[in-house]
């Protein structure tokens, strides 16, 4: 949790002290837990923690992996310290744990989307149609709605059935339903079956998924140095997938159950924000896509008020 270790008692002074500088650096960091997935996303995460990224900036960060529906528990729960998941889902969690963001972690250019039969032609032509997808309050849920309300329609104009992603998928795939929301690498099982159907529209073409960390918003101003060092770990990672991509794909990779080509592949259908486009995004585009995503989950019944997204992001640790 978010506390300080206590260093060594006991231990020798003068030359003992001196000969073991690393071991008390090590004590006095601040450990973090992180909620996540293994979403590629999420992955520089992963590789700022095993490749000793954040330990290099001064805090220790474990990435614990939860499924998305347990999450917030964990949050409230005291379990994790943070959670990595998309805005939509934060403005979500924020009606009962108060949340600010302050990391975007990556855009999906591509990694969800909606698969349809090969006569599909449009979204219109969707309308009366079955098409399987996971609950309310989803990421794949979310992002059918925001697609449907830029087409001129809702998830009321179709016949749906919940299921999750890789469900979903496999279900299409099968024979089952007009259309499948899903995502990555579950969205491949229809992009590798030409015969099943093929990818209407995805986040390429409406890009309405976007990660981000966050933190309990009562928790922000007393650790400030904590969460910068983790920001700066994150941004570090970055640099690292830069300078040494095999090496870091994988470690990415191992995480996961994939080796580093195949990580490398996951990673074409995700943009991770550097700084500079942290710092853009949070200036012009961050905020009109939250009142986007409120109004889009109030509408659908998702969330019965909506939060305040004045505290719900803190451009600082970015600046």
């Amino acid at each position: 949790m978010i506390t300080r270790r206590q260093t060594l008692k006991g231990m020798a002074l003068g030359a003992g002290v001196l000969a073991m500088p690393n071991i008390v650096r090590a004590q006095d960091m601040p450990k973090v837990k992180i909620g996540m997935s293994g979403w590629t996303g999420f992955a520089p995460l992963t590789l700022a923690e095993k490749a000793g990224l954040f330990k290099e900036k001064g805090v220790d960060v474990e990435t614990v992996f939860i499924s998305q529906k347990d999450r917030l528990a964990a949050l409230a729960a005291g379990s994790v310290d943070g959670v990595a998941t998309t805005v939509d889902t934060q403005i979500l969690w924020a009606t009962t744990v108060p949340l600010t963001q302050i990391l975007i972690l990556d855009k999906s250019k591509g990694g969800d989307g909606i698969a349809v039969r090969k006569d599909i032609d449009s979204f219109e032509a969707l309308k009366g149609k079955s098409i399987a997808c996971d609950a309310a309050g989803t990421t794949p849920y979310f992002m059918l709605a925001a697609m449907l309300q830029e087409n001129g329609m809702s998830i009321k104009d179709m016949n749906l059935s919940v299921l999750s992603p890789k469900d979903a998928a496999n279900a299409f795939v099968a024979g089952q339903f007009d259309a499948a929301a899903t995502y990555e690498p579950y969205l491949s099982t229809v992009r590798n079956d030409p015969d099943a159907g093929k990818i209407l529209a995805t986040t390429v073409d409406y890009p309405v998924v976007v990660d981000t960390l966050a933190f309990p918003t009562e928790t922000i101003s007393g650790n400030s140095e904590t969460y910068q060092k983790i920001v700066d770990g994150f941004f570090a990672a970055l640099q690292m997938i830069a300078d040494k991509p095999e090496e870091s794909f994988g470690i990415m990779g191992e995480r996961v159950n994939m080796d580093a080509k195949q990580f490398e592949g996951s990673a074409q259908f995700i943009d991770w924000q550097d700084q500079a486009e942290n710092k853009a995004y949070f200036a012009d585009g961050l905020a009109q896509f939250m009142e986007m995503a409120v109004a889009i989950q109030f509408d659908n019944g998702v969330i019965r008020e909506k939060p305040d997204l004045s505290t719900l992001t803190d451009a600082s640790f970015v600046s």
